[in-house]
């Protein structure tokens, strides 16, 4: 273990592991770009490339903010992190149960991260349910208090 490892103030990664995991998106960028796509499909390079910015604008790899980013690309938003914090195969992570992924999500909404329409959309109609009954192992399947959040 090196001396950066002990100095990590969040999470468990490296700046330099960060940045690899990061960089993905470059690659996604590069490679979208360069597919011949036909004309209904233009823009979704720019929704897969956008999945990690916010509306704060602080996101990557553009900084883009809420005026910036479509419907389609604060849904990915969304999405995405719920994948990611319910996942189970990621070796860096424990997957979180949907209680927990759903109090992070909200936690982002109050900070002006994410979409809080599309995020009250997601609870409402409960798609984290439909997406963790086919895709979650049952311990993740836990009771959400959809009062918090409507």
């Amino acid at each position: 273990m090196r001396f950066t490892n002990l100095s990590i103030k969040y999470g468990t990664l490296t700046e330099e592991e960060r940045f690899c995991i990061n960089e993905h998106i470059i690659h996604t960028i590069k490679m979208l770009d360069a597919l011949p796509l036909p004309e209904e499909f233009r823009g979704v390079p720019g929704i897969a490339t956008h999945h990690h910015e916010n509306l704060l604008g602080s996101g990557y790899p553009r900084g883009l903010n809420k005026q910036q980013l479509s419907i389609p690309d604060r849904i990915l938003a969304i999405a995405d992190i719920f994948e990611a914090l319910t996942a189970s195969d990621r070796p860096y992570k424990r997957a979180k149960t949907l209680s927990e992924a759903i109090d992070i999500l909200a936690e982002m909404v109050s900070h002006g991260k994410l979409d809080s329409d599309i995020f009250t959309l997601f609870i409402k109609e409960r798609i984290y349910l439909d997406y963790a009954n086919k895709y979650l192992d049952p311990y993740q399947i836990d009771i959400v208090d959809l009062e918090r959040y409507l």
